[in-house]
């Protein structure tokens, strides 16, 4: 990770928006800008936490050690996005790890800085507020869904949620492209299981698959698979 001139216009991110407009040439003036390679570590589960991540241009992948050997991704960043929140608290450490997917610009603020911002910008503090309720929310659902969904809804459910958070390109496919080991890890199963499926689903033409490229082509028949799991448990 390389520092950069690279900088952020101080107008997209989750911080810069929820701030007051007096305070944005604070930020501008304790802010860094970081280049990330495609593959390359931003932080790793267990360090300290020494600051807080804003992701300016690219895609990222959370991540946490499961089962000694594998990962699950626990959720995509994009542009806009806030890394390393999960790290506050009483013990300052990250609880998982960031990898970016493709070559990213992140903006950083050391951990006192952020403490203050906090401090004079209660709209701000409120959003993080609402924003950390809901990834509670949606971790509940995650861990609900690793428990009771059988690996076919769970896997359906992964590609669903792919194509909300990052839309489609010009060719309709998933605007994003991974490797197979991120799609299984996201969809907490193993890699020949995700396979297998997959092959499924191409044979019942609900998706395309071209390289790392994913086209819904039956969204409807997907997301009946995850509503019928999901029958009791909302």
């Amino acid at each position: 990770m390389k520092e950069t001139n690279n900088a952020c216009n101080l107008n997209n991110c989750f911080l810069c928006t929820h701030s007051v407009k007096d305070w944005l040439p604070a930020i501008g003036a304790h802010k860094k800008n970081f280049a990330v390679k495609k593959g390359e570590s931003i932080f790793k589960e267990g360090d300290p936490v020494k600051g807080i991540y804003f992701v300016y241009t690219g895609k990222v992948k959370v991540h946490k050690r499961w089962n000694n050997d594998k990962e699950l991704i626990i959720r995509f960043a994009k542009p806009g996005d806030i890394l390393g929140h999960m790290g506050l608290g009483n013990n300052p450490v990250y609880p998982v790890a960031t990898t970016a997917l493709e070559p990213t610009t992140l903006c950083y603020i050391d951990l006192s800085f952020f403490e203050s911002t906090l401090n004079i910008n209660h709209k701000f503090t409120y959003a993080l507020m609402k924003f950390f309720a809901d990834e509670l929310q949606t971790s509940e659902k995650r861990m609900r869904n690793l428990v009771h969904m059988p690996v076919k809804e769970r896997i359906a459910l992964a590609m669903l949620n792919l194509k909300n958070i990052f839309g489609v390109d010009d060719n309709d496919a998933i605007n994003i492209e991974l490797t197979r080991q991120d799609l299984s890890s996201y969809a907490a199963v193993s890699y020949e299981t995700w396979f297998k499926v997959t092959q499924d689903f191409i044979q019942e033409n609900l998706i395309a698959v071209t390289g790392k490229s994913i086209t819904i082509k039956n969204e409807a028949a997907l997301q009946k698979l995850v509503d019928a799991s999901n029958e009791g448990f909302e």
